[in-house]
């Protein structure tokens, strides 16, 4: 009895010994660190995505659809800004599949210099009116287009479980709001240059040479991003499961087997955020910016050297490109102060409650958008101020939230597919459904809009009925 005893004993005091020696062998990164590296990431990625989307609304139409009429040069610059959304699910699998494999150091490393070369080469891209360009060139703006798609798919989520596999408990959604972040910080910085150069050089310049400049600027911002990550260490999370030796031959198939419902619910969770995302940050840049009369438009089709047809004119606010930039900057500073607050509001409700309410909210705000928008510059920026705080309330949690839903040897994998299949049914349709609806409405109304925007938030908050909320999962424990 008592030799049993003590062989126990001693065993279990050799496995609690094997445990203690994995977790000292496990090594960490410092605070500061991780939140620079998930943080610059993000904000490289969202003003690579801002830049395009900005030069989508603004000159992209005139340079690389020039003989197409003003609505149809519209829809066809946000369908190649849709090719993104198409690609991002690709890029989800391929960087999901390795992040699972060889780690996520490597993986964010990869998926940063994919996104960055396409933005870079977006702007040396000849325009279509360069002779032999005509056809090549809205044809590599796709291929680059979808480039930016591929390293986009897998950039989130690696910056996500960045953040919070190496966050102390009951901190996670905290530190996750810092690769949310990039989102507010990428779109100022993207934006105020568009703003300062379209100020600093004549409105010919800006169409023949001056949109290049954030493309190219994006350089530095890359290089800065892949000497910050590349001093990272692994996660702890991944550590663990590669000392378990449970990291998953093929993480796409083990995902499909083990989380197949966790990926559908993860992406309905994520929808009514990107529809409320591209929103805010693309369509109502084209909808401010588009006139309000027929005289305004007959003299913007004229210095185009474009014929006008009344009968298709559908009005905008009328703003200058400038004017609307400065609201949008204004209203995303917001996003950024409640993509803060979201962290420990999401940590004392947990993150279900809290998103459950703020997508209420959302399906509210899409039924007010047409009184909000038609109310004077006071109205337009009411409507950009509380739909950027929606933003940010609703997006930050998400970086602690879609990962939590998975097992750490498949939660690259699971997260990226969920994120990413959200965007090819909440935001790559979204600018050109929100456009297309716009400008089919009876006098430029965006009533129809608002209802987009509602069936959106309805469709998560049945998602967030059906999930589990994840606040005190062990994120290190679980295994697939």
């Amino acid at each position: 009895m008592s030799t049993h005893t003590s062989n126990a004993a001693a065993g279990a005091a050799h496995g609690g010994q094997a445990v203690d020696n994995i977790a000292l062998a496990r090594k960490t990164n410092t605070r500061g660190k991780v939140l620079t590296a998930s943080m610059i990431g993000t904000t490289i990625e969202f003003f690579d995505f801002y830049s395009y989307a900005t030069a989508s609304s603004l000159v992209f139409p005139a340079l690389f659809f020039p003989h197409q009429t003003s609505t149809t040069q519209l829809l066809s610059s946000f369908a190649v800004f849709g090719v993104a959304f198409v690609a991002r699910p690709i890029g989800s699998v391929l960087f999901g599949h390795f992040g699972d494999k060889i780690g996520r150091k490597k993986t964010l490393i990869a998926s940063l210099l994919i996104m960055g070369i396409g933005t870079f080469l977006i702007g040396l891209l000849p325009t279509a009116e360069t002779p032999g360009w005509m056809i090549l060139a809205p044809l590599f703006l796709v291929l680059l287009r979808f480039c930016q798609g591929v390293g986009l798919g897998g950039e989130w989520s690696g910056a996500a479980l960045l953040a919070t596999e190496n966050a102390p408990k009951g901190k996670r959604a905290i530190w996750g709001t810092f690769p949310q972040l990039g989102a507010p910080v990428g779109f100022i910085i993207a934006n105020l240059l568009f703003v300062a150069i379209s100020y600093g050089i004549s409105p010919e310049a800006f169409l023949n040479w001056g949109w290049r400049i954030p493309f190219l600027l994006s350089a530095i911002l890359v290089a800065v991003g892949l000497w910050v990550r590349m001093s990272l260490m692994e996660t702890p999370a991944f550590q663990l499961v590669e000392q378990k030796q449970q990291i998953a031959k093929a993480p796409i198939a083990t995902v499909f087997k083990t989380s197949w419902w966790q990926m559908i619910l993860g992406t309905f969770i994520m929808l009514a955020t990107y529809v409320l995302f591209y929103f805010m940050t693309a369509f109502t840049l084209t909808y401010g910016t588009s006139p309000d009369t027929t005289d305004k438009a007959a003299a913007a089709a004229a210095k185009a050297g474009k014929a006008f047809d009344p009968a298709t004119f559908v009005p905008g606010l009328g703003y200058t490109k400038n004017e609307f930039l400065v609201y949008l900057i204004i209203g995303v500073i917001f996003f950024g102060v409640f993509t803060v607050v979201s962290g420990p509001l999401a940590e004392k409700m947990g993150r279900r409650k809290m998103l459950s309410i703020v997508t209420v909210l959302i399906g509210v705000y899409g039924l007010c958008l047409q009184p909000l928008f038609t109310a004077g510059t006071a109205g337009v920026l009411a409507g950009l101020i509380i739909g950027f705080t929606l933003m940010g309330l609703t997006f930050g949690p998400m970086a602690a939230y879609l990962p939590e839903l998975f097992p750490a040897n498949v939660r690259y994998t699971g997260s990226a597919i969920s994120y990413n299949m959200s965007s090819v049914i909440g935001a790559g349709p979204a600018p050109f459904a929100m456009v297309a609806l716009w400008q089919h409405s009876n006098g430029g109304s965006i009533f129809t809009v608002g209802l987009y925007m509602l069936v959106g938030a309805v469709l998560t908050v049945i998602a967030l009925l059906l999930a589990k909320d994840t606040t005190h999962v062990d994120m290190e424990a679980e295994l697939a």
